[in-house]
């Protein structure tokens, strides 16, 4: 896996899109993280190493020092990684219990296509810091 700390999300998104579109200059160092459409070969290939369980997931990874997380455990994480006007909510997000919070990821992620357009293009690319 890469050493850069790695945010994997939906290219043919449009919420994953704008909401990588938004998170990009809101990072307190943008060296930090990149962001990687899942349907790339690297994107797969990353994926390809993860435990079964994670692999059969359709959903949003972040993988942290390593270790992949996905759903709302990746999207609580990603905090960590925004400017101190963001990542102070990392605490208070935490303690929502973590089967509530997937229930709301899933039921965002069912219907964001119905709500947010598809791009025409996949724009991780161009967020891609090396």
């Amino acid at each position: 896996m890469s050493e850069k700390d790695t945010l994997l999300m939906d290219g043919d998104c449009g919420l994953c899109t704008h909401t990588a579109v938004f998170l990009h200059p809101r990072l307190k160092d943008v060296h930090s993280i990149r962001f990687v459409a899942i349907e790339t070969p690297e994107g797969k290939e990353l994926i390809s190493n993860f435990p079964q369980k994670l692999r059969d997931a359709d959903t949003v990874y972040l993988i942290r020092n390593g270790t992949p997380y996905m759903r709302s455990a990746a999207g609580i994480r990603f905090l960590l990684y925004m400017k101190w006007y963001y990542s102070m909510w990392f605490p208070v997000l935490w303690l929502v219990p973590l089967p509530l919070r997937n229930v709301a990821y899933r039921i965002i992620a069912k219907n964001r296509h119905r709500v947010f357009k598809r791009p025409a293009t996949c724009v991780f690319p161009g967020l891609n810091i090396d």
